[in-house]
């Protein structure tokens, strides 16, 4: 129970747990180890899409990007349609393209919400339909990729499944930034009171427009990784994964006002939307129930880890 309290990302990692044994005494084989390349590669986007909505969340202020999912599309539309057929497909030129431009469009939701002071739900969701309109005007429909580097972003290299490798490189990134730097702890001191930071001398404008940059560029390995899923490209398929994403944050122990959380938690929870989800499909449940499910896990998630969360609260305030 200490554990619970101390750690935000706990309850997350003790339900993901749980809920691998249950998928593995419904379905056996999942636990072996020949399934581990295509378990990871499907859990990847899930937890990458968690990790790209971490920032602005941890940001403050109603920080909840919800343009994520279709931010994921689009550059997942612009490398089959523009870079793939015009031989800027490459891992070095896409890579660079696909992340410039999930942090482009990142930095534009920061500036309208730290500079133009919108508010960031009205921002993002002006930004989910303006990009999700542009995938469809690009790519009415969802296209096959011509091979290449992409389709391997499903296996392994070696004996480490790719889905592994992407899943690393985000949370590389943000221990880099963690032990490095101030930065993660600016940003808490921003989301926890943006006043408070602005007193202490903190760059709050610029602090919110590296969060919402950073959750672009991860949004563009998400994009990759599905790529990799799916051997194609879907306008709409990103979309999907918007509310999937800020649930998975949620679940996974960061508070909506930053002051507590990180990325780890979000892996953690996004691991148990997926779990959920196959061990739903396992036992023979309608697809229909699955969002039914994710909501009442997280209702009761929200709840039991925010208990947790105050109490450890207040026996901080009492020591």
């Amino acid at each position: 129970m200490t554990v619970l309290r101390t750690n935000t990302f706990a309850f997350a990692l003790v339900l993901a747990i749980a809920l691998l044994i249950a998928n593995i005494l419904v379905l056996p084989a999942f636990g072996d180890p020949s399934t581990y390349e295509t378990t990871l590669a499907g859990l990847a986007p899930f937890a990458l899409v968690a990790m790209a909505s971490t920032p602005q969340i941890m940001s403050g202020g109603g920080g909840i990007d919800v343009s994520i999912g279709p931010l994921v599309g689009l550059i997942g539309v612009v490398y089959a349609v523009y870079l793939q057929p015009h031989g800027l497909g490459g891992p070095e030129l896409a890579i660079p393209i696909g992340v410039l431009l999930g942090a482009g469009v990142g930095v534009l939701n920061g500036f309208n919400i730290a500079v133009l002071r919108y508010q960031p739900v009205i921002a993002t969701l002006c930004m989910y339909f303006i990009l999700g309109g542009v995938s469809q005007w690009i790519l009415p429909a969802a296209q096959s990729t011509q091979g290449g580097w992409t389709d391997h972003l499903a296996g392994s290299l070696g004996p480490i499944p790719y889905g592994l490798i992407l899943i690393l490189i985000p949370l590389g990134v943000w221990a880099v930034l963690r032990r490095r730097t101030s930065y993660v702890r600016t940003l808490q001191a921003v989301g926890g009171s943006d006043r408070a930071a602005l007193t202490a001398g903190i760059n709050v404008v610029r602090v919110r427009l590296i969060a919402y940059g950073l959750g672009g560029a991860i949004a563009a390995v998400a994009a990759f990784a599905l790529i990799g899923l799916t051997r194609g490209a879907d306008p709409t398929i990103g979309q999907q994964y918007t509310l999937v994403g800020i649930a998975a944050v949620s679940l996974g122990g960061t508070v909506m006002n930053g002051s507590r959380g990180g990325m780890l938690g979000g892996v953690f929870g996004a691991a148990c939307i997926f779990l959920i989800q196959n061990l739903l499909s396992n036992l023979g449940v309608a697809p229909t129930w699955f969002q039914v499910a994710y909501g009442g896990v997280l209702v009761g998630a929200v709840v039991l880890s925010s208990r947790f969360a105050s109490t450890g609260r207040r026996k901080e305030a009492l020591a």
